[in-house]
């Protein structure tokens, strides 16, 4: 399956990146030969055997959820560079 150069630079501008045109023609060829593979497996026999979402089995490795005293405000606050009202003071970040 072959990707163009065009197609690799769109992608590359809608991620803001900006690529050479040896980058570019790198990439070309390496997501060619990727989607070659990919599509190579669709010829797979897969008959009888049950999806799965992982390659080995997992297990949960959080720990039980149990309620615990909360942290008082003034010890969470004490390392806090800037406080107000007993609340931290943090840069706005939306306009």
């Amino acid at each position: 399956m072959n990707i163009t150069k065009d197609e690799v630079a769109y992608v590359a501008t809608l991620a803001r990146l900006e690529l050479s045109e040896k980058a570019i023609d790198t990439f070309s060829e390496q997501i060619g030969d990727i989607l070659a593979y990919v599509d190579k497996l669709n010829e797979v026999n897969t008959d009888g055997v049950p999806p799965t979402s992982h390659a080995i089995s997992l297990s949960n490795a959080f720990r039980e959820d149990k309620p615990v005293e909360h942290l008082d405000r003034d010890k969470a606050l004490q390392n806090a560079p800037e406080k107000e009202d007993g609340d931290f003071m943090v840069p706005k970040v939306v306009g």
